[in-house]
């Protein structure tokens, strides 16, 4: 079972890593990895070099011979100088391999993430009533910190892993010459083992990675639940700060304290918990450590005062069993990083494999079979929600040029839904959509990136395509004449503006774009009487001198003035199979 999980964990980290090394940037990736693992070799080679040195230098010390001792000193300063630039260059490589590797896959998963409307679909799979559980949590905690977090762990722990074996090597050879054959006594017999420091070692290693794989072998899900708790309360904490002026209204501090208290309570519980076991490992690591440096003095020393071996000889065991000792602890050491590393791996798996199954999910554009057209037609058109229930079932609307229809019904019936399929947006359709050319949709809740008020209101094209004139126009038409000379102004408009302002800003973006259909959801709920009304005799303006038409998602009766049909979602039986049909009226 365990090599299994091994082959798994294996196999992973192989398939979020091999993108990278066969990228456009592989040239460059493989080389910085061979510059690193060069160096670690040289590095084990002077490891080497620095245990030989060991010998001679003791040797001279303890033969008092100062000739010796002043020339290994001078080449122990070659040694150390070496070392020290190969520690510096082996650091800056290690560091520019991670941040170059970081920034590729921080590319490659936002792009897979924005792309067909993925981080749209995530969240309403995570949120489908069937299905609460579906999903990865927190992407952007994904994308931001377990990349940072799988490069560097995967680049650290694969050089500890080879640069341990390299060592184990070139000095398990080494220590085996140099441990002499141990003879006991049983049975009226004499015994010979050779090699005798190098199977203490390995007992002695052996010993400590089990005992380690046991203590520490509960940070593994301590460690994913602790990325996953600290993603939770930083989320609640920037939806916090999102709607900050809906919670001071309400005076929801309180409540919302509680929540936060609640999230962090679960983050210091599980964080306890972690800490419990890491005190465990570190206390069975700190004794490991310290009795690993007087082991092999122990073992060596009856040789030593026999006088089979000089003090040299002595510190050059020392120094390889130290070596030996070291790489077969590789486990023990690491282990801490290897839990975070399998929590890291697993995480990010989940959001790999998520992304490849929405990959090969058609797209609501494909499912509808959508296309473009002059006119809005929709032909047995079936929506569901995620949960899997059927909303509209077998629906065939059509709405022309010059048309103003209005798109009415009980709270929670489905308009807003209805929306989403007609711009290819919602997956769980199905049916043939054709939809007008050069229409826009102005949602609910329109979005601002925070930035210039020009960026704002341009949004998602550039607001260098537009003048500044033609920017002041469309704010002083959507009634925002007290913005026109601020359109430099950085800010997040999403929270600077009120409610009413956010729904001017986002009719200004209609008004500044100037498109043949437009689709409003409620888009005028916010403003008063008077506002409402001369901001939809602008809009019928912009659609009727585009030859185009309109239709809005209303509740408030003098809307209706302003359309000449009406599509009005009802209530059917429950035998039907659907919740809602539709019936088409005119006005």
């Amino acid at each position: 079972m365990r090599l299994a999980n091994l082959k798994a964990q294996t196999a992973q980290v192989w398939k979020l890593s091999i993108p990278y090394f066969k990228s456009e940037e592989k040239w460059k990736a493989r080389a910085l990895l061979a510059s690193i693992v060069a160096l670690n070799l040289l590095g084990v080679y002077l490891l080497v070099l620095l245990n030989n040195w060991n010998q001679v230098f003791y040797d001279a010390l303890q033969n008092k011979d100062s000739a010796v001792f002043w020339q290994q000193l001078g080449r122990f300063t070659y040694i150390a100088f070496a070392l020290i630039v190969l520690a510096v260059y082996k650091f800056y490589l290690t560091q520019l391999l991670e941040m170059r590797w970081r920034a590729w896959m921080t590319t490659h998963y936002l792009v897979r993430w924005l792309s067909n409307q993925a981080f749209y679909k995530m969240e309403l799979a995570r949120f489908a009533k069937a299905n609460p559980d579906a999903g990865p949590d927190n992407p952007d905690q994904r994308i931001q910190e377990d990349l940072n977090q799988f490069t560097g762990l995967t680049i650290g722990l694969c050089m500890g892993v080879l640069n341990s074996v390299v060592t184990l090597v070139s000095f398990v050879g080494i220590l085996w010459k140099l441990s002499g054959d141990f003879s006991f006594h049983f049975g009226g017999s004499e015994y010979f083992v050779p090699g005798f420091m190098v199977w203490m070692a390995l007992l002695y290693c052996l010993a400590g990675s089990i005992i380690t794989f046991y203590i520490g072998r509960p940070q593994i899900k301590l460690n994913f639940q602790q990325q996953r708790v600290e993603a939770d309360f930083r989320h609640h904490m920037v939806r916090v700060r999102e709607y900050s002026e809906s919670i001071a209204l309400d005076h929801g501090e309180k409540v919302e304290r509680a929540h936060l208290d609640m999230r962090f309570a679960a983050v210091l519980s599980n964080y306890l918990r972690l800490l419990k076991a890491q005190k465990s490992l570190i206390w069975f690591n700190s004794f490991f450590g310290q009795a690993a440096v007087v082991f092999p003095f122990i073992v060596a020393a009856p040789r030593f005062f026999s006088g089979a071996i000089q003090l040299g000889t002595l510190m050059q065991i020392a120094s390889a069993f130290g070596r030996v000792q070291d790489s077969l602890s590789w486990f023990v050491d690491n282990y801490s990083s290897l839990a975070t590393w399998r929590a890291t791996t697993d995480r990010l798996t989940s959001f790999e494999e998520q992304i490849q199954a929405l990959a090969q999910v058609p797209s609501a554009q494909a499912a509808t079979d959508s296309v473009a057209s002059d006119s809005l037609e929709a032909r047995n058109l079936t929506l569901r929600l995620p949960d899997g229930s059927v909303l509209l079932d077998g629906v065939n609307l059509q709405a022309r040029p010059g048309d103003h229809i209005l798109l009415s019904g009980p709270s929670g019936s489905g308009k807003s839904t209805l929306f989403r399929a007609f711009a290819a947006i919602w997956p769980f359709s199905s049916g043939q959509i054709a939809l007008p050319a050069d229409a826009m949709f102005i949602p609910q809740r329109p979005y601002f990136p925070d930035g210039t008020l020009r960026s704002a209101l341009a949004y998602p094209s550039a607001a260098s395509g537009y003048t500044d004139t033609a920017l002041r126009q469309a704010l002083v038409d959507a009634l925002l004449p007290g913005l026109a000379d601020q359109l430099d102004m950085e800010a997040a408009w999403g929270q600077k503006l009120s409610g009413g302002e956010q729904q001017r800003l986002a009719i200004a973006r209609v008004l500044l774009k100037k498109p043949r259909w437009i689709f409003a959801d409620e888009a005028t709920s916010a403003l008063d009487a008077t506002a409402e009304n001369l901001i939809y005799k602008r809009l019928l303006a912009q659609v009727e001198s585009a030859q185009g038409a309109i239709i809005s998602i209303a509740h408030r009766p003098a809307v209706a003035a302003f359309h000449s049909k009406r599509w009005t979602l009802e209530p059917q039986a429950a035998e039907a199979g659907a919740r809602y049909q539709i019936a088409q009226t005119a006005l």
